[in-house]
């Protein structure tokens, strides 16, 4: 019996999403402190992945992480507490340097010019001290009544004062324990979704972690550096107050596009403020001009692997959505919190539309449509894509882009009700049946293999968890040239007893295990326990398709499971099992 729907009324959605939204605004008190916690959380993670991996315990790791990474923020703290205070003492003094810059620029009256000099002047007093006898008395006089020590003004300072330092305290309370505990909030989320959809729920929260953790850790690595660089360039200026600079450099540049420029103005301002002529306040402009197009567009493209997943457009409008919700704190932590809210989305069927406005996947993919016209049981309109795609791409890429992302799609949507098993089951066979008609003549990914037997290598292949891999084996098979290799794909849904007696008995020369996600991961990894055990020679290569990055997260544990080789995609797969058959033979470069 399939199980049920998990599709809702699109009222229900909204009238949900709405009440999140309510509720995000008026528990602001609460839910900042933890959303910064979280921040900083992701932003540690990786540095205390790699304290653990040089031996430190867990509890020591974070400990130390911890007292480091606050004392480090408490300095800063301090040192731009001094610059600010500094700063506020200065800003009579500069009055008559920025009245001496305004009234460099020779305008005439009654200007748009004209009108920015006379409202430099309304706030620098100027209006005030030129005003008649009879204006002035017209003005109000400002009395200030001073009380005792306690008085209530005092305690208006206070306790402002000390709201602060208890969210600060907070914050850095639940970034310990949420570095200590990160498995145990990971399983517990996982509990809280349900067991019914573990592994989705698992590749959510990994995805969202780590993808917002390497984007933050690299883009504070990209920042530092930019902001020590300009930081330092405003000290040779002679720009007062480098340090403060240079440290909202690092913290507004979290946001995107706009963010380096709000950096910009303080340091133009006060340049502007304190300079005898011009040339300093156009030399800031020119050096945030510089360096930013150069960090934008050609150091960071390099360094990041992946964005976080989210559009420009999205992200600009998910800035403004943030600030409006929690103002200051919003505008830093927008970024990660749409990075998170478009992955989770992506694995919530309700969420799908969210996915598809904040995502930075294009519109519609074929793989995508090739799945929805299968959906409408409309196979002919399906093949007629495939076919489409055969014009312009190669059929490996055909195979590797639309064939096996479906097979994927099919097999989610099925663990989560979204389809029925008719309906998976319309998928896989119409899928084979477009496999099998596409026929394609062997392909030689090799030059040229010397041989001294006309003998074929034998190679086993087996699905590790059902008709889905076992399509996907069959596209692999077509990739490989029949006159050199003969791969067998046993059924699948066989016994992992029944596997290595299979490999015992026909002592293949390879053994490969495919499966696309969700669902074999642990067959495939408990396999190769076996077999490394039992056939410690055999080369055992393992194609984890359908999605890149989680096969690149699991390669590690299937390597040490006894693993030769894993693979991301099929063509990945094919050049690895001809590379382990013939490791001295040069692989063809791949069609442009």
């Amino acid at each position: 019996m399939p199980p049920k729907s998990l599709k809702c009324s699109p009222l229900v959605v909204l009238g949900t999403l709405v009440l999140i939204v309510v509720s995000t605004y008026w528990a602001r008190p609460v839910l900042i402190p933890v959303a910064l916690a979280m921040l900083l959380a992701f932003l540690l993670s990786p540095v205390d992945s790699a304290l653990q991996r040089l031996g430190l315990g867990r509890i020591v790791s974070v400990v130390l992480l911890a007292v480091l990474t606050f004392s480090l923020i408490g300095v800063i703290g301090w040192a731009i507490t001094v610059q600010m205070k500094d700063l506020a003492n200065n800003l009579p003094s500069y009055q008559a340097n920025i009245k001496k810059r305004v009234d460099d620029l020779q305008v005439g009256k009654g200007t748009k010019l004209d009108k920015v000099r006379t409202t430099f002047g309304q706030l620098l007093g100027e209006e005030d001290a030129n005003a008649s006898p009879s204006e002035k008395a017209l003005q109000p006089v400002r009395v200030a009544v001073q009380g005792g020590r306690f008085s209530s003004g005092a305690w208006q300072l206070i306790l402002p004062l000390l709201a602060s330092l208890l969210q600060i305290l907070l914050v850095a309370v639940l970034v310990i324990f949420m570095l200590l505990e990160r498995d145990e909030l990971r399983n517990r989320a996982i509990r809280l979704l349900g067991y019914g959809r573990l592994s989705l729920t698992s590749q959510a929260l990994d995805e969202a972690g780590q993808r917002v953790s390497r984007y933050l850790f690299v883009q504070f690595v990209v920042n530092a550096c930019l902001g020590v660089t300009i930081g330092l360039g405003l000290f040779l200026l002679g720009v007062p107050y480098a340090l403060l600079w240079g440290f909202l450099i690092i913290i507004l540049r979290f946001v995107p596009y706009i963010g380096i420029w709000i950096a910009a103005i303080l340091p133009f301002v006060v340049s502007l403020a304190t300079s005898a002529n011009w040339w300093q306040p156009l030399s800031v402009i020119a050096l945030f001009a510089v360096f930013e197009p150069v960090v934008a567009m050609v150091i960071e493209p390099m360094l990041f692997s992946q964005s976080a997943g989210t559009s420009k457009l999205a992200m600009l409008i998910a800035i403004a959505f943030w600030t409006w919700l929690w103002g200051p704190v919003g505008l830093l932590l927008a970024t990660p919190l749409t990075a998170c809210l478009a992955v989770v989305a992506k694995y919530v069927p309700q969420l799908e539309f969210i996915a598809v406005l904040l995502g930075d996947e294009p519109m519609m993919q074929a793989s995508v449509a090739y799945y929805k016209r299968l959906l409408a049981l409309d196979q002919d309109e399906a093949e007629a894509i495939v076919e489409e795609q055969l014009r312009t791409h190669p059929v490996e890429h055909v195979f590797d882009e639309v064939l096996v992302p479906a097979l994927h799609y099919a097999k989610r949507d099925s663990r989560l009700g979204i389809v029925t098993d008719d309906e998976q089951e319309f998928v896989y066979t119409s899928t084979r049946q477009i496999v099998e008609r596409i026929g394609l003549p062997s392909i030689a990914p090799i030059s040229t293999v010397a041989t001294t037997t006309t003998d074929k290598i034998s190679i086993i292949a087996w699905p590790a968890h059902d008709e889905g891999d076992a399509i996907a084996l069959l596209m692999l098979q077509q990739l490989l040239d029949p006159t050199r290799y003969e791969m067998e794909i046993s059924a699948a849904g066989k016994r992992l007893s029944e596997i290595v007696q299979e490999v015992e008995r026909k002592t293949p020369a390879l053994f490969c295990v495919g499966y696309i996600p969700p669902g074999g991961f642990s067959a495939c990894r408990h396999l190769s326990k076996l077999l490394r055990a039992r056939l410690p020679e055999l080369t055992i290569v393992v194609g984890h398709w359908g999605l890149h990055e989680k096969a690149h997260n699991d390669r590690e544990a299937l390597l040490a499971a006894g693993t030769t080789h894993v693979a991301a995609t099929l063509i990945e797969t094919r050049d690895q099992i001809v590379q382990a058959l013939h490791p001295h033979v040069k692989l063809q470069p791949e069609p442009a």
